[in-house]
């Protein structure tokens, strides 16, 4: 019994640390990526909210100012929205 009960311990234990290192990983990485778009070398894809270089080659100009996107099927969900608008 008490094997079983320092093994489901252990297990936890392992588990928390595992899951605890993705979580900080994560907010790392959002944290850079902040850093990033505030120093203007990425900027938010205004449709899915991904941070893309503002090189990027995928953009669009609207009434003077250049978005950039991901993908282009957020490009053209993009123009799909401004169409209707």
């Amino acid at each position: 019994m008490l094997r079983i009960l320092i093994f489901v311990a252990a297990a936890f234990f392992l588990y928390k640390f595992f899951i605890g290192d993705k979580k900080k990983k994560m907010e790392k990485q959002k944290q850079e990526q902040e850093n990033l778009s505030h120093s203007g070398e990425m900027v938010k894809d205004p449709v899915c909210g991904t941070y893309v270089p503002s090189d990027s080659d995928i953009r669009v100009k609207d009434k003077g100012e250049i978005y950039c996107f991901c993908s282009y099927e957020c490009r053209d969900h993009f123009l799909e929205k401004k169409i209707e608008d």
